[in-house]
């Protein structure tokens, strides 16, 4: 393989890297037994290949070749600690192939680690947390802008989930299949979340991240084939394929494209199909949660075959369930967006400008700026809608969506 300049070089190899990272600290933790050893081994493990893959080319199989060095350097660091008795044994078994432990119902190590940090000794924020860190692969910075709170509030609570997990000794035992069903309302959320941050990246120079969302719905798949009776699990799933359905129109020309302007036409409708026949069986089962109803909502767009056609009755019918089930500020922003094509943009104004009153985080949330100004600019309130924009413009990070927040607020008039 000819050698690339270093930067690209690098550039490729931290993106690989990030790619495997969940995957390879899962099998790590299973097999020390302990995050910290595996992300310091992980981290070990992409200081060599950053040596090593510029001169020597990237290996066939990237992710192996990173498993099997953070496993060598892991062992490294057991013998330097001189901790022989216990943990050298247990490293050892890193160069056995044999299985070290039944499986049990979770057969894969990601998903396994997923279920193994949702411990109900852990709260509920910092379950989710923790496995976006260790499973997605995302920053600090990532977590902390999707729970909109700053970062070092996000770095002190990872580091207090795995000081609590070390000092109450929690396992990572492979769940039982009675903890399944505690566990699955964390998991659920965890994968929500990555699969978010790869639709609409909140840092980094890419503005979608393909292997998150490709590993989210992975996820999804694995637990609806675990938990085929959980009618979210499948709600869910369904609303991950229903989004990523329209990832392929969602960029144009380095911009993002909001959803009424997308071209129809590039979904991807095996996707949209999968999503619906889901849709229709959580309907069937009469219980409806915040999966299934932002599922349902997501399949009257994929099912309008216009913009214009949109049924948004139903769409704020359904925004209205939702919010009697999981009510946040959030569930009433996106309400909004379908109030403004029923009674009015100034009705929807009216609603949007009370919203920080019941979460003064939302004025760092780019979407909040972003719905304002549209809804100014519809009124012809430019000079308002401009500075809205700004606020919108300045709250993200993602470059498509800068793209398209600043081409709107440049064609404002006056």
């Amino acid at each position: 393989m000819s050698e690339a300049p270093d930067g690209t070089a690098h550039a490729a190899t931290e993106r690989i890297f990030r790619e495997e990272y969940g995957r390879v600290v899962a099998s790590l933790v299973r097999r020390l037994g302990d995050i910290d050893a595996a992300e310091e081994a992980a981290g070990e493990a992409l200081v060599v290949a950053l040596e090593r893959w510029p001169v020597d080319g990237t290996p066939p199989n990237p992710g192996a070749w990173l498993t099997t060095t953070a496993a060598r350097k892991g062992i490294d660091r057991i013998r330097r600690e001189q901790r022989r008795d216990a943990k050298h044994q247990a490293a050892l078994m890193i160069m056995d192939d044999t299985p070290h432990e039944p499986t049990g119902v979770v057969e894969d190590d990601r998903l396994r680690l997923l279920f193994t940090c949702c411990h109900p000794a852990l709260a509920p924020e910092a379950r989710v947390a923790l496995t976006l860190r260790l499973l997605g692969g995302l920053t600090v910075a990532e977590i902390a802008q999707a729970f909109l709170v700053p970062e070092t509030t996000m770095a002190q609570r990872i580091t207090r989930a795995k000081a609590k997990i070390k000092g109450a000794r929690i396992p990572y035992r492979v769940p039982a299949e009675a903890d399944l069903q505690e566990r699955v309302a964390g998991v659920m959320a965890v994968v929500y979340l990555i699969f978010n941050e790869g639709y609409l990246s909140g840092s980094g120079p890419e503005p979608i991240r393909d292997e998150l969302t490709g590993e989210a719905i992975r996820l999804g798949r694995l637990l609806r084939r675990l938990l085929p009776t959980v009618p979210e699990v499948a709600g869910l799933l369904a609303l991950m394929l229903l989004i990523e359905a329209r990832r392929p129109v969602r960029l144009a020309g380095g911009e993002l494209v909001p959803l009424p302007e997308q071209d129809r036409g590039g979904w991807d409708r095996t996707l949209i199909a999968e999503g619906h026949a889901l849709v229709r069986e959580c309907l069937a089962g009469g219980r409806p949660g915040q999966y299934q109803l932002l599922a349902a909502i997501n399949a009257v767009h994929t099912d309008a075959p216009t913009a214009a056609a949109t049924d948004w009755a139903q769409v704020a019918a359904l925004y209205d369930q939702l919010y009697a089930v999981a009510p946040s500020p959030l569930v009433a922003l996106n309400r909004a967006v379908a109030l403004a094509e029923l009674d009015g943009p100034e009705v929807a104004l009216a609603v949007v400008d009370r919203l920080p009153e019941q979460q003064p985080a939302l004025g760092r949330y780019h979407a909040f700026h972003a719905t304002r100004a549209d809804l100014l600019r519809r009124l012809g309130h430019s000079a308002d809608a401009r500075a809205a924009y700004d606020q919108a413009i300045a709250a993200t990070a993602n470059p498509a969506e800068r793209a398209y927040l600043t081409r709107r607020r440049d064609q404002l008039a006056g």
